[in-house]
């Protein structure tokens, strides 16, 4: 393995598992998130600051919550724009605005690094396995030079074009990943309420043309009381759904479909579910379904408390 050092910033759900199987697989990693703790827990040396980071790494990684955070990091005081040095290459991995992003990548293009937009899909379960999908916007030949450490952490990496496209591509998975889940909850809820066996019917969608994401991978173990904790938040899965309508606004493509899933995550939001898992839409649709549950909940795990 190169001596090249690798940064990460960000260390939350998705960050810190990246950085584990980074570590694991023998790169140099040097971490920093505002819980300085996060980063020995997941194996790497920890840096007091983003300049930090910065001054030592070779390639920084990006995992943050939006776009705000993002440029915070890569525009305010002591970061990495103010502490980068030529030939160095950002990835943000990140879902964020494509605009932003094209600024960010003009920004710091002219002081000779490379910024990459690099939008992930997979969720936690995907970032500890190392098979996460990468959709990346980078300069011709920038993705090759990132092979080694996308390796650990990604089954697949698709170049989708010039700086943007991947938080594009990204935009545009999320959302749909949005409406199966808030779609097939509000499904779930139903089909509880109307007394039919959630396992059969289960079966009956993924074999159907109902069939999707949430059908074959999370309501399996969410009929169990298993939520998957430790994914994507409300908050953030509404954040992503409002980036999609802003993106559509700005392709001149009508968001017809985008008020499901804006009513759904908006309830939850609105009902002590922002900051727990996107899955427990189904109980802010349950609750107000007449108090339903498709299953008690599991307690929590080491991991997950």
């Amino acid at each position: 393995m190169s001596n090249q050092w690798v940064g990460f910033i960000g260390l939350g759900h998705m960050g810190s598992r990246m950085t584990r199987r980074l570590v694991d697989s023998g790169q140099l990693v040097v971490g920093y998130d505002t819980r300085p703790e996060l980063a020995a827990q997941a194996g790497a040396r920890t840096a007091a600051s983003v300049s930090d980071v910065v001054e030592l790494a070779d390639v920084i990684l990006l995992s943050l919550p939006d776009s705000k955070a993002v440029e915070a990091v890569v525009l305010g005081d002591a970061g990495v724009l103010a502490s980068c040095r030529k030939g160095q290459v950002v990835v943000d991995l990140s879902t964020a605005a494509p605009a932003s992003t094209v600024r960010l990548h003009r920004k710091l293009g002219e002081q000779g690094v490379q910024f990459v937009d690099a939008g992930v899909s997979g969720g936690a379960a995907a970032a500890e396995k190392g098979t996460l999908t990468i959709m990346a916007g980078a300069d011709e030949g920038v993705l090759d030079d990132l092979a080694a450490v996308f390796a650990p952490i990604a089954s697949k990496v698709h170049d989708m074009g010039p700086s943007g496209a991947g938080h594009t591509a990204k935009l545009l998975n999320n959302f749909l990943n949005a409406v199966s889940l808030a779609s097939t909850a509000e499904v779930m809820v139903a089909a509880k309420k109307a007394g039919l066996d959630l396992d059969v019917f289960l079966e009956v969608l993924n074999t159907s043309s109902g069939v999707n994401f949430a059908t074959l991978n999370r309501f399996p173990k969410i009929v169990h009381g298993d939520y998957l904790e430790g994914g994507l938040s409300s908050a953030l899965m509404m954040k992503d759904i409002t980036l999609y309508v802003d993106l559509m606004g700005q392709l001149g493509v009508p968001p017809v479909n985008a008020s499901g899933p804006l009513a759904s995550f908006g309830l939850a939001n609105n009902t002590g579910y922002a900051q727990l898992i996107s899955n427990r839409v189904v109980d802010a649709i349950g609750d107000v379904s007449g108090g339903i549950r498709l299953a008690e909940p599991l307690p929590p795990t080491d991991k997950e408390s």
